[in-house]
């Protein structure tokens, strides 16, 4: 039995439909609200679902560099290969130790003093030769030293006057500083990151010299101009290569810190870098691009595939690397999905075929490696494809759901994927390039942004010859030196076949 309804017991038929008309509207509202409160819901939903994809990004599932992994907020990627991910020196990785010197410099013999047991004076004992050895490796504490040069003269029987000629590393001026500290400045600058003031605050401090910030300042200027027609010659080096790996990264520059872009063409030689935007005006005024003939290796920046910068090209190689890293942010992304976990087992078995390859001096991975690995590529890309459908609306301007471009790419540009399991010679991945832009970012975090434009592109200019003749084995500072003395190093050509 239903029961009653407090104080409705009396209410005639009118009244109760009053009261379920009122009821129905109250309804209709609440119902109205929550459908609201549901968008909403799923409007919050979808921004803290991009809010924590966001946080979530590093160095390991996206493009962004190493140096934003320490950042507030950031997460570290988890290290792969070795045991346990521990830091330290990898197996097989070469390793130095203070090896002993059958010739040392110097010997200093000890012998006992004091007092013997028995009472004998141990000066008095006899020599029995040495017991043991120890070698100290030491650095003499430097003092800078002044050399005067007097350039004498000298008169003929006829009657006409010679002076001696300057030495080639002495500065007319009547004092000057020499080739060593003048390369030293350019070193801890450049290599070592130091600031002006530090630089020259280190200088005296160890050598007893006294170089003026405005000194050292200038010598990145000087020193750039000394090694112009070498960087030159690295140009064209690059880009007649077979292979080069192409990237870029930010750099704030100029009193108020403007965002400038460091593009860079590297090699297993050489290195080359160049300041501007992330433009196509930048592009071609860096100039390798438009000219090069080989593979280039790069990530999938639009403007690598610009038809204005490729015209030349034999063709395309997309980072490995940074496939990996997108498929990296795709597994944490959906996962229940075992495409990404498939495609990324595969991609990294080419990379390692493709190494093994080219350490046995094969010129492509045997057809029976490859094939397989390709093919469980192909059948991880067909699933997700399958799972993750596009967006409908122009291709351009419509964005897609994580994940869905990668497929495309994988699947649209398999060769410029894949074209490194054809050719051993071409890079799999473009870590050199990435490895040749981080001393930028270590610039950054050290010295805050650079002053100005100019000083920004004489550091350019110094950091390609130097890295350049550090991928020849080449010392720096004697490289520096010899620039610094008119002199500079240059690389050797290539070898012909």
């Amino acid at each position: 039995m239903t029961p009653a309804v407090p104080g409705l017991e009396d209410a005639s038929r009118e009244d109760l439909l009053t009261l379920i008309g009122e009821l129905r509207a109250v309804n209709a509202s609440l119902l109205a609200r929550i459908g609201e409160q549901d968008e909403r819901i799923a409007v919050q939903d979808k921004r803290i679902a991009a809010l924590e994809r966001a946080a979530s990004r590093n160095s390991g599932n996206s493009s962004m560099p190493p140096s934003s992994d320490d950042l507030p907020g950031r997460k570290a990627p988890p290290r792969r290969g070795g045991s346990g991910g521990k830091r330290g020196k990898r197996l097989g990785a070469p390793g130095s130790g203070l090896a002993w010197r059958e010739v040392p410099d110097d010997t200093i013999a000890h012998y006992p003093s004091g007092v013997c047991g028995c009472g004998a004076d141990l000066a008095d004992a006899a020599d029995e030769g040495v017991a043991r050895s120890h070698q100290v490796h030491e650095v003499p504490l430097t003092s800078a030293t002044v050399v005067q040069h007097d350039l004498h003269q000298t008169r003929c029987g006829c009657g006409r006057a010679h002076v001696a000629a300057r030495p080639g590393d002495v500065a007319e001026a009547p004092t000057s500083y020499g080739a060593n500290l003048r390369a030293l400045v350019v070193y801890l600058l450049v290599f070592q990151h130091l600031p002006v003031e530090r630089c020259a605050q280190l200088i005296a401090d160890v050598t007893g010299a006294t170089p003026s910030t405005g000194f050292v300042h200038g010598m990145l200027a000087r020193a750039a101009e000394a090694v112009k027609d070498v960087v030159a010659l690295i140009k064209t080096l690059i880009t007649a290569s077979h292979v080069v790996g192409f990237d870029e990264t930010t750099l704030r520059v100029g009193p108020a810190g403007t965002k400038k872009h460091i593009l860079s063409a590297s090699t297993d030689l050489h290195t080359l870098y160049w300041l501007g935007g992330r433009d196509l005006a930048t592009f071609k005024d860096f100039g390798v691009l438009t000219a090069f003939t080989g593979i280039a290796v790069h990530d999938r920046y639009s403007l690598y595939d610009h038809p204005e910068l490729t015209r030349t090209l034999a063709g395309h190689q997309l980072c490995a690397a940074h496939l990996l890293r997108d498929l990296a942010d795709a597994a944490e992304t959906y996962p229940d999905h075992p495409w990404p976990a498939q495609a990324d087992r595969a991609l990294r078995g080419l990379i390692r075929a493709a190494r093994i390859a080219r350490d046995a001096g094969q010129p492509a991975i045997p057809p029976e490696v490859a094939a397989p690995l390709i093919l469980e590529l192909r059948r991880a890309v067909r699933c997700g494809l399958s799972q993750i459908p596009r967006v409908p609306g122009p291709v351009a301007t419509t964005k897609q759901h994580p994940g869905r471009l990668l497929l495309e790419c994988l699947r649209d540009r398999e060769t410029d994927v894949l074209r490194f399991t054809g050719d051993t010679r071409i890079w799999a991945t473009n870590n050199t390039s990435e490895r040749d832009q981080r001393p930028h970012k270590t610039q950054q975090k050290i010295s805050g942004r650079l002053t100005s434009d100019d000083v920004t592109r004489h550091r350019m200019t110094l950091r390609s010859y130097i890295s350049t003749a550090i991928k020849h084995h080449v010392n720096i500072m004697a490289a520096l030196r010899q620039a610094i003395t008119g002199n500079p190093w240059t690389p050797p050509a290539p070898a012909t076949t």
